[in-house]
Formats: structure tokens, C-alpha cells, sequence
């Protein structure tokens, strides 16, 4: 249960631009890092949670593709609904000249968060996609907008315990941040209460990663997206300051370079409105209808 006393952070210290950027080379990607399959796989094995399986699920962060043939083998009577968050009625396929016919295709099939009904599916079902949003209570409250009462949250973002190993040796370094900075899981389920969801559940663990050599490390990671952090170093580095990372990260035994992502699940529920008492009561046109339908 959130803490009345402690006013959850919202806004994160991120560079917008590099935000943008990031979410759109991800979006671009021939294919969703491994990493992402892996843990919609994971969250997948959670569904028995509910009593009926759901009938229509909202794919939130579903232009990745990582998750879509997990849910279609796990709920296949389903309808699945893969939407793009950034995306506006105008602008809800972007057909660069460089993409392939099926690129295009995949595209086509991506629903524009904004065009969502208020009960547009009984599962949210966003998977590693929050720790790219600057405010993770605005993109929750969208969340909460398209659900309807009794709808379920099921999601998973990266926590604070990521890159453990790689923050540590930039700041020994005296380098700027290797990455910004996450929130914490905790922080997470007040900001579901503040948003409007009841009963949330968060909890977490950590994998840890193994890679041939230091090099096919550093590829992945950039695969997994960038470095958002306003402090991060402002241009490009030296194949000297690379060689010198490079170096780092190899383990002087022999071993295999490693890192460790702390992953977070959480899930909620969009509760029934409660209405105070008072002298005038405001209650919101799609709620009260939400309310009658059921």
C-alpha cells in the first residue's frame, strides 16, 4: 500500500531528444532485442492469475513484436490489439522508403494509442517499454484511460539495479553517467495508486547476462537502447577511450564479460470509482459510463 506521506517522483532527469531518439531506432530495429522476448516469456507464465483468460488484450509497446507470438499461443482466443504509443491519427504508419513491403505490413497493423476506446481490452499488457517514457506516471495514467473497470496491468520495465557493474566503473572513471537513472519498483506501485489503479502487486529479479567478448556486449546493449542521461558525455568518444572500455569489461580471468539487469514486474487492477460525498460531486462522462455499462 502507497504511503499517503510520500509523494512519489515522477518526472525522471532525462534528455528528452535522446529519449525520442532511442524509442525510434528501437521502433526501426529489424527485430526486438533478446532480452525483450525473454521477458514477455516470463510474464507470459504469470497469466494463470486470472480466473478467466482475457479476451481482448492491448499490446501497449507492441510495435517490438517480441511479445505477440507469446500471447497468441498463451490466450488464443484473444483478440490482440498491438498499439504504438507515440503514434497520432495522422501519422500512425511511417512508410520510409527504406523499409521493406512486410516492414510496412507490420506497421499497418499498429493501433494508434490515442485512437483506444476507454474499454479498449479487459489486459494492458506492456512489456519493456516504461523506462523509455520521461514521466512514468503520465504514460500509467494512459494505461488507466484505455482499461475498463476490472481491467487488468500486466508490465515489466527495467529497475535501478541495472548495469550494475558499468555504472560503477564510469564513476570510478570520473566519467559523466552511463545510463540515466531508473525508478525504483516501489516508487513504481505509488505511482499506479496516484494513478488510479487498486491492488497493485509489484516485485522483481535479476538476470545476468553472458557474452563471448566485451565487444558483442557493448552491441547488445546498444541494441537495447542508449543513454538518455542529460550528463552523459556530449559527443562522440576516442577509439582510445573505446579500446580503454573495452578493456574494462573483460574480465581479467578469462571469464565471460557479464551484466546484470534487474527486471520489474508489476500488475494492477483499474478499480471501481468511488465517488466522495460532498456537497457537489464531479464525476468524469466516461467513468459514469463505464459505471452504468456495468
Amino acid at each position: 500500500m502507497a504511503d499517503p506521506m510520500r509523494a512519489p517522483p515522477t518526472r525522471r532527469a532525462v534528455d528528452d531528444a535522446a529519449l525520442r531518439r532511442i524509442r525510434r531506432r528501437l521502433a526501426a530495429a529489424a527485430q526486438p532485442p533478446w532480452l525483450h522476448g525473454e521477458v514477455a516469456r516470463r510474464m507470459v507464465e504469470r497469466l494463470p492469475i486470472f480466473r478467466r483468460p482475457p479476451l481482448r488484450i492491448v499490446d501497449w509497446y507492441g510495435r517490438d513484436g517480441s511479445s505477440l507470438p507469446l500471447l497468441k499461443r498463451a490466450c488464443p482466443k484473444a483478440e490482440i490489439v498491438r498499439v504504438d504509443p507515440e503514434a497520432t491519427e495522422s501519422a500512425a504508419v511511417p512508410t520510409p522508403s527504406r523499409w521493406l513491403p512486410w516492414r510496412r505490413q507490420a506497421a499497418a497493423a499498429l493501433t494508434p494509442a490515442v485512437s483506444l476506446p476507454s474499454d479498449a481490452g479487459d489486459l494492458l499488457w506492456a512489456n519493456m517499454g516504461l523506462h523509455w517514457c520521461a514521466d512514468p506516471l503520465v504514460e500509467m495514467r494512459r494505461w488507466h484511460r484505455v482499461l475498463p473497470v476490472d481491467g487488468v496491468l500486466m508490465f515489466t520495465t527495467v529497475g535501478p539495479g541495472t548495469l550494475p557493474a558499468l555504472r560503477q566503473h564510469y564513476a570510478a572513471a570520473g566519467w559523466p553517467p552511463a545510463a540515466a537513472a531508473l525508478v525504483d519498483m516501489h516508487d513504481l506501485g505509488d505511482m499506479l495508486v496516484e494513478a488510479g489503479f487498486a491492488e497493485p502487486v509489484m516485485d522483481q529479479e535479476t538476470l545476468t547476462l553472458t557474452w563471448p567478448d566485451a565487444a558483442a556486449l557493448l552491441q547488445e546493449l546498444r541494441s537495447l537502447g542508449g543513454n538518455a542521461d542529460p550528463g552523459r558525455w556530449p559527443g562522440l568518444r576516442t577509439p582510445r577511450w573505446q579500446r580503454e572500455l573495452l578493456s574494462a569489461l573483460t574480465p581479467a580471468d578469462g571469464a565471460k564479460p557479464a551484466m546484470a539487469f534487474e527486471i520489474v514486474y508489476g500488475h494492477a487492477m483499474r478499480g471501481r470509482l468511488k465517488v466522495p460525498v460532498s456537497g457537489e460531486t464531479r464525476v468524469e462522462l466516461e467513468a459514469m459510463r463505464s459505471i452504468l455499462r456495468r
